[in-house]
């Protein structure tokens, strides 16, 4: 399948160093927002919609994370960005991940968060999918994913910003949401890790019921030289629960 061209805002200094933001399942690069300010004094930051998200295309799934490190790569030649640092949470951590074993020459840094290089089991991806097709629309699932981002409290705390991501899961194309839950069905990037050289930090939260610390600590692991950071007091979407420690350590990785 050929690369779709994805959607994506360009943030800051034209000259500075570029850092694309890669998001999570069913989030459009809005999800990105706490982070604008902090980084965009010493970055050009590109974020992007993921295929078949926000306002990218919606090509025919399944989809692969290869196909979807394809985009990025794609992206970055039409921007004429040689090289750049890859920051992604969820699946676009994982989308970093194939980058970072694919496409070394392409990246400065590697920034991994609330990730993994292995989610089984596959059935519970391919069931949501199954879910959001049958019905039309990923606000079906949206309620359940949505509670397991946000630590309770916090959320309690702060019902907008629920909101607005609950409503971003919502208008997610139902066949593109699909989608990317094949490709992290069908993803196994478990041997990819050793072989990747580049600069690598793993960033997870101790509360995330998604992608629990067990999956950032074996992607450290296995990285050579990579540096882990467990945040505290938050879930999977760490960084809006807690953006300036993220920002803080992207922009320091």
């Amino acid at each position: 399948m050929s690369a779709v061209a994805l959607h994506h805002e360009v943030h800051g200094p034209a000259q500075a160093p570029v850092l694309l933001l890669a998001g999570s399942l069913g989030t459009s690069l809005a999800m990105w927002q706490p982070q604008l300010q902090a980084l965009t004094d010493r970055f050009r930051v590109i974020t992007i919609d993921h295929r078949g998200h926000g306002t990218s295309p919606v090509p025919p799934a399944p989809y692969t994370i290869a196909e979807m490190g394809g985009d990025v790569l794609a992206l970055m030649d039409a921007l004429g960005v040689e090289r750049a640092t890859s920051a992604g949470l969820s699946i676009g951590g994982m989308v970093g991940i194939w980058l970072g074993a694919h496409a070394p020459e392409r990246l400065e840094r590697l920034v991994l968060i609330c990730t993994s290089a292995y989610a089984p089991p596959p059935e519970r991806w391919l069931e949501r999918a199954a879910a959001v097709r049958a019905a039309g629309t990923a606000e079906v699932v949206a309620d359940a994913v949505v509670a397991r981002w946000f630590t309770p409290g916090w959320a309690a705390a702060h019902p907008g910003e629920v909101a607005a991501h609950r409503a971003m899961i919502a208008a997610t194309d139902p066949e593109g949401y699909a989608g990317c839950c094949e490709a992290i069905a069908a993803m196994d990037q478990r041997a990819d890790l050793p072989q990747i050289r580049v600069p690598t930090l793993v960033i997870g939260a101790l509360e995330d019921e998604a992608l629990p610390p067990e999956h950032q600590r074996l992607i450290a692991d296995q990285v050579p030289g990579a540096r882990l950071e467990l945040i505290a007091d938050a879930a999977h979407i760490a960084s809006a629960q807690q953006p300036a420690v993220v920002s803080a350590l992207i922009a320091g990785a």
